[in-house]
């Protein structure tokens, strides 16, 4: 009998629990691409503490008798409660806090808080916060409960308030003042959170500006904080955000109005690195057992996230739904939908831009944006439908880096990708580009993932395969003023000319081409923190080590600074010979990287296009799916999907993709063992 454990060797014996489970190595979760720092405290999130015949919202209340469980649960296996206090002395003072800490906290402000669960909170002393919403407090009769007309009595008084405060464990926190709710979020009349939603004005048909949009944040979270302030007698220092949504503008006005600590649903552990802004919480929901409460406090313990699951990813085509009869698009989006139910696939790769001359270059967006025309404003339809009415947990917007056809007299129109003269048999990626070393360049590029940050719901981002550059390529008047100023020649034929240069120049482009799509990858993490990056990999990068100097693509490069490359491995696009020594090269390949397995997409083809798009049999797709997991691998997209030709064939990639787990709370573990 083992006595005692360090974290390490607790959490090898829970894989190995999870290996004897009859669990296929392939299904643990990813360890490797996790943060490697440890959680240092644990954040709960519950709403309503009351039976199901008395609750407003069935989903997320916890009965009594399970939230008793739930506190002795936690008591009796070593948790410590800790309050917002705790934390900002340790912050300050890096004093660790207790092991296995834990902060409790209460949305909404119901009345059974009160009734329910204060008593257990006074009898085990524990510190909570209880976030309130100002307008359903100041409410004499009924309250809007997100178009539900609710009796004030339902939620806290002033007086249960202010007893819980008075006992010295309840902090009060901010919930907003009437930002609890759906406001208009895109002209087919999506209702979205009203904290990250930049409201369409239907009379006016025209989106709230930045302006507008801050300074109604700023008056609702500025009256709550001083309504509460008088009506609590605690003024806050803690935001909740509704529903879990938050980006920079809005937790930066929190912090302007003495609210510097944010309490998010963010999904993961809070280590050293999480920012008092983001804070992350297990969502208490109805249905969570102890059993399940149990799990999810060892993801956190364990830092593993749901992130860390099998992606099983699609490219869907927003050409393929958009049509100049709104009718159609709207039946076109429903097939698209009822398509996604049958593939059981988890993740989306939904196309952002569109290129009706097919010359390889962005003439349109599907999101209103300062610079480029809008085809329709239909992304932010389309992934809210998706991300509400279907499976699919991450959905990314598949964008171009520098493949764009700019509008004549744009001011960076003509600040292209110079190639130099090449032989038919030489590479050449033959689309137009927008050198990356163009000042207005970068403006533009700025500027449209700024427009695209403003979207209510993007999980991720999936550059192009246009993060490339030749071996031909920038001989822009731009790109050779760059490689003056790193000490090249300023030419490219001069750089070829010395193997040293060639050498230096190939490293410099490929390092410049990632650290700018970071770059912009950034802006939409200040509008979506938690944003997921991916990019687009030529297939002969991941097979040939001198295929980067070619295509300006690092394999070693893209997975240390990616979360994840999509290697579009697609054999007969590159020609190949044999298939399957075609996938185990690639495969092999990956595995000599650090977390390469883990960072790794497969990238496969569904129609040949070397055969007028004849479509790859399901029998093929569905056996090479399996001989990948057996390799390996652990994540898998396809591209294209052709919603209306079945193609591929939709029950022969869910069974495919069935062959490999998806959901991490499905992972069967052993309890901590006891000290």
């Amino acid at each position: 009998m083992i006595s005692k454990a360090t974290p390490l060797l607790k959490l090898l014996l829970a894989l190995v629990a999870i290996f004897s489970s009859g669990l296929i190595a392939n299904d643990i979760p990813n360890i490797c691409s996790r943060d490697q720092n440890l959680n240092e405290f644990t954040i709960l999130s519950y709403h309503e503490i009351a039976d199901k015949s008395e609750t407003l919202d069935p989903n997320y209340a916890v009965t009594p008798e399970h939230f008793k469980e739930q506190i002795h649960w936690l008591t009796q296996n070593g948790y410590y409660f800790i309050s917002i206090d705790d934390i900002i002395n340790y912050r300050k003072s890096q004093k660790k806090l207790p092991k296995k800490s834990v902060l409790i906290t209460f949305d909404d402000g119901y009345n059974s808080v009160y009734t329910n669960a204060f008593p257990i909170i006074k009898k085990y002393k524990i510190p909570v916060v209880i976030a309130l919403v100002g307008s359903w407090l100041k409410a004499k009769e009924n309250v809007d409960f997100d178009g539900h007309v609710i009796e004030r009595s339902k939620f806290l008084s002033q007086q249960e308030i202010k007893e819980m405060i008075d006992s010295g464990l309840v902090e009060i926190a901010s919930h907003s003042y009437d930002l609890h709710r759906g406001i208009l979020g895109n002209p087919q009349g999506n209702m979205q959170s009203a904290v990250v939603t930049r409201q369409w004005l239907a009379t006016q048909k025209h989106y709230e500006n930045e302006k507008s949009y801050r300074q109604r944040i700023f008056s609702d979270l500025s009256q709550n904080s001083t309504f509460l302030e008088h009506y609590t007698g605690q003024k806050p220092r803690v935001v909740v955000w509704p529903y879990g949504r938050y980006n920079k503008t809005v937790r930066t006005i929190a912090q302007e109005l003495g609210m510097p600590i944010g309490l998010t649903l963010d999904d993961g552990s809070n280590t050293k690195e999480t920012p008092l802004w983001g804070m992350r919480r297990i969502l208490v929901e109805h249905q969570m057992t102890l059993k399940d409460l149990e799990l999810n406090m060892w993801l956190r313990n364990a830092n593993l996230t749901d992130d860390d699951r099998t992606t099983k990813a699609a490219h869907i085509d927003l050409d393929y739904i958009y049509d100049t009869n709104v009718d159609q698009q709207e039946r076109n989006l429903g097939d698209l939908l009822e398509r996604i139910k049958t593939l059981g696939i988890n993740t989306v790769y939904l196309q952002a831009f569109a290129d009706p001359d097919a010359n390889g270059a962005a003439d349109y967006v599907y999101f209103p944006n300062r610079n480029i025309p809008m085809r329709a404003d239909l992304f932010n339809r389309v992934a809210w439908q998706i991300a509400t009415r279907t499976q699919v947990k991450r959905i990314y917007a598949w964008m171009p880096m520098l493949a764009w056809q700019l509008p004549k007299g744009h001011e960076a129109a003509r600040n292209t990708v110079v190639t130099l003269k090449v032989d038919a048999n030489h590479l050449n990626m033959g689309y137009p580009r927008l050198s990356p070393f163009s000042p207005k360049s970068q403006k533009f590029l700025r500027e449209i993932y700024e427009d695209l940050a403003t979207l209510p719901r993007i999980d991720g981002i999936l550059f192009h395969d246009d993060v490339t550059l030749t071996d031909y390529e920038d001989d822009s008047k731009f790109a050779r003023a760059y490689y003056k100023k790193k000490g090249l020649p300023s030419s490219v034929t001069k750089i070829k000319s010395n193997r040293a240069a060639y050498e230096k120049w190939s490293m410099l482009k490929i390092d410049y081409l990632d650290n700018l799509a970071l770059q912009l990858a950034g802006i939409i993490q200040d509008g979506h923190p938690g944003l997921k990056t991916a990019r687009n990999l030529y297939a002969e990068v991941a097979s040939n080590w001198f295929a980067q100097e070619w295509y300006g693509q690092g394999l070693t490069q893209s997975l240390k600074k990616y979360d994840y490359t999509a290697i579009m491995a697609m054999p007969y696009m590159e020609k190949a010979d044999d298939n399957v020594k075609f996938y185990k090269t690639i495969v092999d390949n990956v595995k000599q990287e650090e977390c390469g397995l883990e960072r790794t997409v497969m990238e496969l083809q569904t129609v040949n296009w070397r055969k007028d798009g004849e479509a790859i049999s399901p029998e093929e797709l569905s056996s090479t799916i399996k001989a990948l997991y057996d390799m390996g691998v652990h994540h898998i997209a396809y591209y294209p999907d052709s919603v209306f030709k079945n193609i591929p064939d939709a029950d022969t990639m869910r069974s495919a993709f069935g062959q490999k787990s998806v959901r991490m709370r499905n992972v069967v573990f052993t309890p901590e063992i006891r000290q």
